[in-house]
């Protein structure tokens, strides 16, 4: 049987995938495993109820979603707090911040409208390692739950003061004002909508807003961090400074430079390792980056004097690395940035005023800021319908990456990756130049097709 959960949480196709009756199960099951331990213990000794906050982007299937969700918890015997719409990173600050037991965001993030998605959250805030989560599995597949009776039951209740808690947080992160920037906010139509622009705005900022009208159909619809030709536009149309995009649940955050230009997660983190350093508050002078960051990003570390960690792909594997080894920044290409002094999950908001603060601290444009860092030439080529759990014994295909690497030198690099969920491999190729990483990594992918291709049904 496949692994239910996949890299961030458990993700489909909302009333075909992700049933209400897969959200009550889950619910249940998290109940059972995420009250344990002896600070639950305490709790119960004490006569109170177990606590977790429930938050959702807009979606319109968050709504059944979200009540099947906080169903399963209350009658699990867990009070929950319900948030409503807010962005992933604040149910994580809020989860901290009134030291819940654990939390549960409703979201498919970046994905479309009828898709939806259910993660969990560990007390302080943390999203759960694969261990805790394979327990929820095992539960859900048929232990015992829990089933209080009479008022031992949970309640449920508004969580009345959520997002002006997160406000005040974000606010009090700050190194520096924004007076003076003109900043275009892309909401993506999604959780954003309500916090980001307040808080540009209470910043400081010269804010104009696009994307920011959820309906509950209309999430990441050709707007936010996965589309930014509209960004650019408004950027370039209002002759603004900069431009913010966030994701639907608020977790990412890409930018784009006063003449159009994208400026993508390896950059920011460039940018603001660079920063860090420089006023002393990068620990050990190091940064986590996954392996799919460019080549560029640890050529601008190494000449800044800053080391690199790689991680697997996920800013929950992003915030492994940091917790192991106590250190301040890390993140991924895709825009999730973990500035743990202030967060324990990628948060876009938190990203974009920090990247806006170094604009106002130092006086430099974005482009200027960002060049720190050369970007190379990047492809990724997905060879779908092959035996990816075959990958890592091929000879002939390790022979054809060594040949690849050869030509390549320190000019570029190659990275091939099986899908966790897919028979796939991915097949990423960073160059000096655009011609020479589509032909690497073209002919990389016709020898993965060759030797692990799957028999046609």
């Amino acid at each position: 049987m496949a692994r239910l959960f996949g890299t961030d949480g458990v993700r489909g196709l909302a009333n075909r995938d992700l049933t209400a009756g897969l959200a009550l199960g889950l619910a249940q099951a998290s109940a059972v495993v995420l009250t344990q331990g002896r600070r639950a213990e305490q709790r119960r000794a004490q006569g109170r109820r177990p606590v977790a906050v429930v938050a959702r982007d807009p979606r319109i299937s968050g709504e059944f979603i979200t009540s099947a969700v906080a169903a399963g918890l209350a009658s699990s015997g867990v009070d929950v707090l319900d948030a409503g719409v807010i962005p992933t990173p604040a149910a994580a600050f809020l989860i901290a911040d009134i030291g819940a037991d654990f939390g549960v965001m409703i979201s498919a993030s970046h994905n479309p409208a009828p898709d939806n998605g259910i993660k969990f959250f560990a007390f302080g805030g943390t999203k759960l390692p694969d261990e805790v989560e394979d327990r929820i599995e095992a539960v859900l597949a048929g232990e015992k739950l829990l089933t209080p009776i009479g008022g031992d039951v949970g309640r449920i209740r508004r969580f009345a003061d959520a997002e002006d808690r997160y406000v005040v947080h974000l606010l009090g992160t700050l190194p520096h004002r924004l007076d003076g920037i003109h900043v275009v906010l892309d909401c993506a139509h999604g959780a954003a909508a309500g916090v980001s622009p307040q808080v540009f705005t209470d910043a400081g900022a010269r804010v104009t807003v696009i994307g920011a009208d959820p309906d509950g159909l209309n999430i990441n619809d050709g707007v936010g961090s996965t589309h930014l030709d509209n960004l650019a536009r408004a950027v370039l149309e209002h002759g603004a400074d900069v431009g913010i995009a966030h994701d639907g649940d608020a977790d990412r955050c890409l930018a784009v430079d006063r003449d159009g230009n994208i400026v993508d997660g390896d950059q920011i983190m460039a940018i603001l390792a660079v920063s860090m350093a420089d006023r002393g508050v990068l620990k050990n002078r190091t940064l986590v980056a996954t392996v799919m960051s460019n080549l560029g990003l640890k050529k601008a570390m190494a000449a800044n004097g800053i080391s690199m960690i790689e991680s697997k792909v996920g800013d929950r594997y992003v915030l492994e690395e940091l917790d192991a080894h106590g250190l301040s920044l890390g993140g991924e290409q895709s825009g999730h940035v973990i500035m743990t002094k202030f967060a324990t999950t990628g948060d876009g908001i938190l990203t974009g005023l920090h990247l806006v603060a170094e604009m106002a601290r130092t006086g430099k444009t974005l482009a200027e800021l960002a060049s720190v860092m050369t970007v190379f030439p990047q492809i990724l080529v997905n060879v779908r319908g092959v035996d990816h759990h075959a990958l890592a014994g091929d000879e002939v295909i390790a022979q054809a990456v060594r040949d690849a690497e050869a030509e390549l030198g320190d000019t570029g690099r190659v990275l091939l990756r099986p899908s966790g969920t897919e028979p796939m491999v991915r097949v990423m190729v960073e160059a000096a130049d655009q011609p020479t990483a589509d032909r690497l990594a073209h002919a990389l992918a016709e020898v993965v097709q060759a030797r692990l291709a799957l028999p046609v049904a």
